[in-house]
């Protein structure tokens, strides 16, 4: 009876998988009002910035869903190899996870339309070691992910460079590029839209040659969806007439050139001409609010560039980089307005002080204060918590400084509440507000002694 009741269950769980890769896929989804999506947690598919969803593939995926009129649940997974796996064996309905179309691939998956094309680069560190063709790659330690095209792309180069060698391993692509950074890797693999977005987070990365021609990223799903397939098709031609996947690809990759670090010569310049002109305001901000004005001017630069127009890939605008939901918090009805950007970020910035741990003391508190500000407090919460299981002391900068760029690491970020984090991010973020004041507080004191 047990061994019955056991292979009673065993078959209707069969089934219920089954159900997700069935040929009428389309009608269970409109059905049950929700399409389930796998995909993974990184900077150029799905992640959470200062408490909200975001990423290419989700605002996509939420795009998609809404012209069905579904809702979508989510399914996270940590490898390529896991990703594809749910799709095949039926947890999810689609994968959206910046995947490449390849020939293997198509001999498993039905492919959604074409979205995004990218190209395979090869990545190295600068003062490191140079490779400048694919017969240079022998003499490299190259590293990249497991089961994933660029995997498949070294095994068919490999046929013509006998002496090609390589590491496939179980780290994603943003935790490779990160080890080539800090010079543990001579080199990496990653699609283009990957290197874009990391370069500015490690910007010692220098992309050596592609070692692809463009290639296609899409949508996977089971090979019996050709119902969802033609619905995709005709909703992505129109999302695209419409202008649509322009506007979005641009919100998350259309910045990357525009904003990139300053140098000292050029802040010590705007100094002088720029920041009069927005000085008053900083100082009766910083009255109002009682904090120092020197760090709310330094922070803004580093947002804006005191640039009063500033617009970031995520939609946040102004010369203090306020989100639609934070400017409403805070009672701002033009966030290109200076002074209202100003007074806001001032307000939000003592919301988010006011917030942080009593036992934080000053002045490491505001350290506290700017990273929750740039990554969120969520993801502050999470480093805290992390530093107290490492038993370093989650009270002080320094040690926290060491535990957030572990945030970007997945078996790491799987065991807290916010997830994927830039952990790196903010400990620059802080790091460059705090250059920038030491930096302006010698300035206006040497102006003030001439």
């Amino acid at each position: 009876m047990k061994a019955f009741c056991l292979l009673l269950a065993s078959s209707l769980l069969l089934g219920c998988q089954q159900d997700v890769g069935k040929a009428d896929l389309l009608k269970s989804i409109l059905h049950d009002k929700q399409l389930i999506v796998v995909t993974r947690n990184a900077p150029t598919t799905y992640y959470e910035l200062h408490d909200n969803l975001i990423g290419p593939e989700y605002d996509l995926t939420q795009a998609f869903a809404l012209h069905l009129g579904v809702q979508i649940k989510y399914i996270v997974k940590d490898s390529v190899t896991e990703i594809l796996a749910a799709v095949e064996n039926g947890e999810a309905h689609l994968a959206a996870a910046g995947l490449t179309r390849t020939p293997e691939r198509e001999q498993r998956f039905l492919f959604g339309p074409i979205y995004q094309e990218v190209e395979q680069q090869v990545v190295c560190r600068r003062g490191g070691k140079r490779p400048a063709s694919v017969p240079d790659l022998v003499n490299v330690s190259l590293s990249v992910p497991v089961d994933t095209s660029y995997d498949e792309h070294l095994q068919t180069l490999r046929t013509a460079n006998h002496g090609l060698h390589w590491q496939s391993s179980s780290d994603d692509t943003e935790t490779l590029l990160e080890q080539v950074w800090s010079s543990k890797l001579d080199c990496t693999v990653a699609d283009s839209n990957i290197v874009a977005i990391n370069r500015r987070y490690y910007p010692e990365l220098i992309v050596q040659f592609d070692l692809t021609k463009p290639e296609p990223l899409s949508w996977f799903m089971p090979k019996t969806a050709s119902d969802l397939q033609s619905a995709l098709d005709d909703w992505l031609e129109q999302f695209r007439h419409d202008g649509q996947l322009e506007t979005l690809l641009e919100r998350y990759y259309g910045f990357i050139e525009e904003f990139d670090y300053v140098d000292t010569r050029k802040f010590t310049r705007s100094i002088k001409t720029t920041l009069p002109k927005y000085r008053p305001h900083f100082e009766s901000a910083a009255k109002k609010y009682e904090l120092d004005w020197l760090l709310l001017a330094a922070q803004s630069y580093q947002e804006s560039h005191w640039r009063a127009k500033a617009k970031s890939p995520t939609g946040v605008r102004g010369i203090m980089m306020l989100t639609q939901e934070t400017a409403k918090e805070v009672g701002i009805t033009s966030r290109l307005d200076p002074k209202q950007s100003i007074f806001g970020g001032a307000l939000y910035y003592k919301r988010l002080y006011d917030r942080i741990p009593e036992q934080v003391n000053h002045p490491e508190r505001n350290w506290f204060t700017l990273a929750a500000y740039n990554v969120g407090i969520g993801h502050l919460q999470d480093a805290r918590e992390l530093a107290q299981r490492m038993g370093k002391n989650p009270d002080r900068w320094s040690e926290l400084a060491e535990v957030f760029p572990l945030l970007s690491k997945k078996q790491i970020y799987k065991t807290l509440k916010h997830g994927y984090a830039r952990g790196r991010e903010p400990v620059r973020y802080v790091q460059r507000i705090r250059d920038y004041h030491d930096i302006l507080h010698q300035t206006l004191a040497s102006s003030t002694k001439h």
